[in-house]
């Protein structure tokens, strides 16, 4: 039994609703408009919020914004004796659990109560479960389960015991400060400070004094004395980012620093200590500096006693699921904008990016995304990664610095885009850094499915002219009449026997202008419409008095005709997609409403590559 909040302004309703939901065993607090019921619901632990529409003050669509706005798990029923489905669909796109018209029957409200409580109940469930996979995920601030970077946090643990110097390796974006930051926060000097330099931020006559701080007069501008960094992280940890653009005169000066402890300020006359732990990073190749002459190889030895190298996250691909829904996370909270996942397309999309720069490309892109969405679901069109075709590998083939060799290996293309002798020229995409990402030749479109059906009806049997969604329609239809029939027109019974809710009962018979029709009309009509579409044997099962599940058995039909269509086209998705009547983008949705990745390789004992 839950707790409820019931916003109702009309006295006798409300009160209606008070009893018949205690009757029912749940506890229910009363609101006489969306002002007082805001303040409860924001003041108050419910489980279930029950709300009208049309109130004074605010309206039940603020109420369930604002109450959303603090609590996104909350299931809220709306209300309204003024129904329409600009209504509904603004309501359910706001984050409503369900909507009913009035007037309803109390157990049709009910039925909707006891699954919006299921369904709290079990979002808490996983929040709490997502919860300690999340903890499991992270070390510090670091996200990633890869082995690359499970190696990474056995040597952050292991060097943070020492107080030896460290030096971290990676390329720019890979997060080297946070590999610092870790270490420092692991070790006994936690409590201290950790104080941060970027060398290649400074200009090389400043750099000294940032270091080493400066007496007043010891140079023009130097107005007064001032303390430097090295002597503010005495007895903490010192991080020296970009290590490499450091002048040979300073390395010098480092060495010594590092050597003795000592050091001196800019026009200081004494010597001064100072117990620094020293953690330094670049993203350059210190043993070709050093035979360039640019490097001295005794600071190079000094500094590199213990090494950590922080793995691009092209090389741990694996881990870019987890960190963009961390980042969706972070910045859903941030921008208050009630963006929960990213489609299975999107997450594909970001998979088989290159990643040229690294975790901080990948923050900027879910950010940038998260900012642009206004669903909330990131869909591909938000990435905005390039100017590049969907079909294409992202960020292939490695991209090449500008007048510069490649910047990686060499490697054939991806099964999953074959070469064909039938190809059209994609555009090349440009990326930020002066990267260019040509597209591959891709396989040149099928011609329109109503010019070809003839032949597809022999490689599809039992898929109508108009498509999938001409069957879908069909079937749904079929299956909505013979509910009714068998209900003898009572909407309540209808919605049991589909396993729907009453909201979508309707909508659903709306849609088959059967909303307004009572047993007796509905006996009398010609019921060539709604009889069963031809389908292969046993993919749709007949009416009888114990009901099914609808939806179920949609997705299962339209799962069959996905596969059968992905097997006609050798695998090629746009093909299928034409075989279906569909476009790739609505084809690519109906894989991801379907959880395609979830039966295909079952269903796909062959191992056929579906591109």
């Amino acid at each position: 039994m839950g707790k409820l909040l019931v916003i109702e302004d009309d006295f006798s309703l409300r009160e209606m609703l008070e009893l018949m939901l205690r009757s029912a065993g749940h506890s229910a607090v009363l609101a006489a408009d969306g002002l007082a019921g805001l303040e409860a619901g924001l003041t108050g632990d419910f489980d279930v919020v029950i709300s009208d529409i049309r109130m004074p003050g605010l309206t039940g669509l603020e109420v369930l914004k604002k109450l959303r706005a603090q609590n996104r798990n909350m299931p809220v029923i709306l209300m309204s004796a003024y129904a329409s489905p600009d209504t509904a669909v603004e309501a359910m796109r706001e984050g409503a659990y369900d909507f009913i018209p009035k007037p309803f029957k109390p157990q049709d409200l009910l039925t909707v109560v006891d699954s919006a409580l299921a369904h709290h109940n079990v979002e808490q469930e996983r929040q709490a479960l997502a919860d300690m996979v999340i903890t499991s995920q992270r070390f510090g601030r670091m996200v990633g389960t890869s082995p690359a970077m499970l190696h990474v946090y056995d040597l952050i643990k292991r060097a943070a015991q020492t107080s030896t110097s460290i030096l971290i390796t990676g390329e720019s974006g890979t997060g080297k400060e946070l590999v610092a930051k870790a270490v420092h926060e692991n070790s006994q000097r936690a409590e201290r400070e950790f104080v941060a330099i970027n060398c290649g931020g400074i200009p090389e006559n400043l750099v000294e004094s940032e270091l080493f701080g400066h007496k007043k007069g010891s140079f023009t501008g130097a107005s007064s004395d001032k303390r430097g960094l090295v002597a503010l992280a005495d007895g903490g940890t010192l991080f020296l980012d970009e290590l490499g653009e450091l002048s040979l005169p300073m390395q010098v000066k480092l060495l010594r620093l590092i050597q003795e402890k000592t050091f001196r300020q800019v026009g200081g006359e004494r010597e001064e200590t100072a117990d620094v732990r020293f953690i330094a990073a670049t993203n350059k190749n210190l043993e070709t500096e050093i035979m360039a002459g640019r490097f001295r190889e005794d600071l190079y030895y000094r500094l590199n006693v213990i090494n950590i190298h922080i793995p691009p996250l092209r090389e741990r691909a694996a881990d870019i699921p987890l960190l963009a829904h961390y980042f969706l996370e972070k910045y859903s909270k941030i921008q208050n904008k009630d963006v929960r996942k990213l489609s299975a397309y999107a997450l594909d999309i970001l998979s088989r990016y290159h990643f040229p720069g690294n975790v901080r490309e990948l923050e900027n892109i879910i950010e940038r995304s998260v900012a642009l969405e206004q669903s909330n679901i990131i869909l591909p069109e938000s990435l905005r990664l390039a100017d590049f075709r969907r079909e294409t590998p992202a960020g292939w083939p490695p991209p090449q610095e500008t007048g510069g060799p490649a910047a990686h290996p060499a490697a054939p293309p991806p099964a999953a885009y074959p070469a064909s002798s039938s190809t059209v020229s994609a555009p090349v995409g440009t990326f930020g850094g002066g990267y260019t990402i040509p597209a591959p030749a891709m396989p040149a479109p099928p011609p329109p499915v109503r010019e070809t059906y003839h032949h597809l009806a022999a490689v599809l049997p039992g898929l109508p002219p108009g498509g999938i969604d001409e069957l879908l329609s069909l079937l749904e239809g079929h299956y909505l009449y013979q509910a009714l029939i068998m209900a003898h027109g009572a909407r309540g019974r209808t919605a049991t026997l589909l396993a729907i809710s009453p909201w979508r009962l309707r909508t659903r018979l709306v849609a088959y202008e059967l909303a307004d029709l009572n047993y007796g009309q509905l006996t009398r009509l010609d019921t060539t419409r709604f009889h069963m579409p031809d389908l292969p044997y046993g993919l749709a099962p007949s009416f009888d008095e114990s009901g099914l599940n609808l939806s179920d058995i949609l997705i299962a039909v339209e799962r069959h005709f996905i596969y059968e269509a992905l097997e006609a086209s050798g695998g090629n998705k746009t093909e299928a997609a034409s075989l279906l009547g569909l476009s790739r983008r609505s084809f690519q949705h109906r894989l991801e409403r379907t959880n395609y990745d979830s039966w295909a390789e079952a269903a796909n004992p062959k191992g056929n590559s579906f591109s």
